[in-house]
């Protein structure tokens, strides 16, 4: 094999590696999954009938249903 074309493909797969290793350190938008927005609800209770509380839940905050 010629000389020029060894290194070639030495520099070649220099690249390749390299990019993968930059994809996976930091890979783009399109290919990670959609960060959800979180949400933080208030610690409230509510009191329910029976005398048992909740607290609420979900992504509106609603308070979940009594027992």
């Amino acid at each position: 094999m010629n000389k020029s074309l060894i290194i070639s493909i030495v520099i070649l797969l220099i690249v390749a590696a390299a990019m993968v290793y930059a994809l996976r350190m930091a890979p783009l938008p399109i290919f990670s999954s959609p960060e959800k927005e979180q949400v933080y609800c208030t610690m409230e209770a509510k009191l329910c009938p029976d005398g048992s509380y909740v607290g609420r839940t979900g992504p509106n905050c609603e308070f979940t249903p009594c027992p």
